[in-house]
């Protein structure tokens, strides 16, 4: 089994309620501990995030037991990237460089709710207080809905022809 595919089984598919927990808590924190690590080191991180996958899992202090929670985080951080890994198909000997979007970091974070992760205050070595500010606010405006209200003597937005009120509207 490939450390993806174990990495899907107990994260996604486990059904002791209390290993899933288990698996998951630890997922959390070395997580949260490579992304500080990344950050703190910016804009010299190149070092922490090139090379094999092995050598990256224990530089970012995942562990070589814990390598399927290692591509957990590359799955996780995929989306975030300038140029994309496949995932699926690592191995230990697999050559990694992950060229990562920064900003596009911070807003993926902020849109899985991760907030123990947009809030790391290692953050400030990366991007200014503006910067994290015009992010969120882009993200909240993307997240906001919006409608407008169909008043029962507008066109019915069917497209009939009627007015809302004799069509769509008649048993709302």
């Amino acid at each position: 089994m490939s450390y993806y595919e174990t990495w899907i089984e107990r994260s996604e598919k486990e059904t002791d309620q209390q290993k899933y927990t288990q698996y998951m808590n630890l997922y959390f924190v070395l997580e949260k501990n490579a992304y500080d690590a990344i950050l703190k080191a910016y804009p010299e991180y190149q070092g922490l995030v090139t090379g094999k996958a092995s050598e990256l899992c224990e530089k970012l202090n995942f562990g070589k037991s814990n390598m399927d929670i290692f591509v957990g985080f590359l799955d996780g951080i995929k989306t975030s990237l300038n140029k994309d890994i496949d995932v699926e198909n690592v191995e230990d000997d697999t050559d990694i460089a992950l060229d990562i979007d920064f900003e596009k970091l911070y807003y993926n974070m902020r849109d899985a709710k991760a907030e123990w992760l947009y809030k790391l205050p290692s953050w400030s070595n990366v991007l200014t207080v503006e910067q994290r500010d015009k992010i969120s606010f882009e993200y909240r405006e993307a997240n906001t809905v919006r409608s407008e209200k169909i008043g029962r003597n507008d066109p019915c937005p069917c497209g009939s022809g009627k007015k809302y009120k004799k069509c769509c509207g008649k048993n709302a």
